[in-house]
């Protein structure tokens, strides 16, 4: 009698479902990495307070904001996003860590889905996106900054921050598939800060040069920052430019932009890494 081999069902669904069912065996391998190795999570969470801290504190009370209203409040919403855009540095460091140690190959030798490695690893580090903005906002709360919106717009600025985050997530993880090695990500990190700082999270664009202020309105860190303080009813620079007109509609197109073309790059990325 011969053997029977059962076959497996090849329709759209099951696909999608497995794809689902490994993303998540790989997400829950990296929350287990985070049990383990605590530090590196608290850390993470305790910089930007401390960033708070020392602009809300040391450097705040040499700030004004345009048309009054307290700095805090002003700063909060831009360190909101501002801790959102951290993030990538560290899932960078993880998949190129991976990959250097052998991890990433292992994984590609097993039966799973191609993109079920980097989707996994973008839940896990989502899902500590949200409890760092949890942390920011009762950080937020204890030095007296509120949102003065209704709930649902501060669940939207809240939406906001996070795709903003997802989108910059696949950025980390497509710059951590291609560098050779974990020590090759720090000369990353070092252009992470003027991107972050060419915003219009302290300064006004109107203040600074020309095209300066030009690249600082269409960074996508500045569109999610602007419609943040609005949907919280936090006080903002304004402006005049289309751009500064249209926040709320470039704060949901930027991360869509972003992630439509990284994306498909870290799956391609990580198919056509070497065995």
């Amino acid at each position: 009698m011969k053997p029977v081999t059962p076959t497996l069902s090849r329709t759209p669904l099951d696909r999608l479902r497995w794809a689902l069912a490994d993303a998540w065996t790989i997400t829950r391998r990296d929350l287990t990495h985070w049990v383990r190795q605590p530090f590196g999570i608290v850390i993470t969470l305790l910089f930007p307070v401390m960033l708070v801290l020392m602009f809300g504190y040391l450097f705040g009370g040499a700030m004004s904001v345009p048309g009054g209203g307290n700095y805090r409040e002003f700063l909060m919403p831009g360190m909101f996003a501002m801790t959102m855009a951290f993030g990538p540095e560290r899932t960078m460091l993880s998949v190129s860590s991976d990959a250097a140690k052998g991890v990433t190959d292992r994984f590609r030798s097993m039966p799973m889905a191609p993109s079920a490695v980097v989707a996994g690893r973008s839940i896990a580090d989502m899902l500590g996106s949200a409890l760092g903005l949890a942390v920011m906002v009762a950080c937020g709360l204890s030095i007296g900054w509120r949102w003065h919106g209704s709930m649902v717009e501060s669940l939207l600025a809240a939406g906001l921050l996070l795709l903003l985050r997802f989108s910059l997530l696949w950025v980390g993880i497509y710059l951590g598939l291609v560098v050779e090695s974990p020590e090759a990500v720090a000369a990353v990190q070092i252009l992470v800060w003027p991107v972050l700082f060419l915003s219009n999270t302290f300064v006004a664009p109107e203040t600074m040069l020309g095209w300066l202020g030009a690249i600082s309105e269409w960074n996508p860190l500045s569109a999610t920052v602007a419609a943040a303080r609005e949907l919280f009813g936090s006080p903002g620079w304004g402006g005049e430019s289309w751009i500064a007109q249209n926040s709320l509609l470039m704060a949901v197109v930027w991360p869509l932009a972003i992630f439509a073309v990284f994306f498909p790059l870290s799956v391609r990325r990580y198919r056509r890494l070497s065995r």
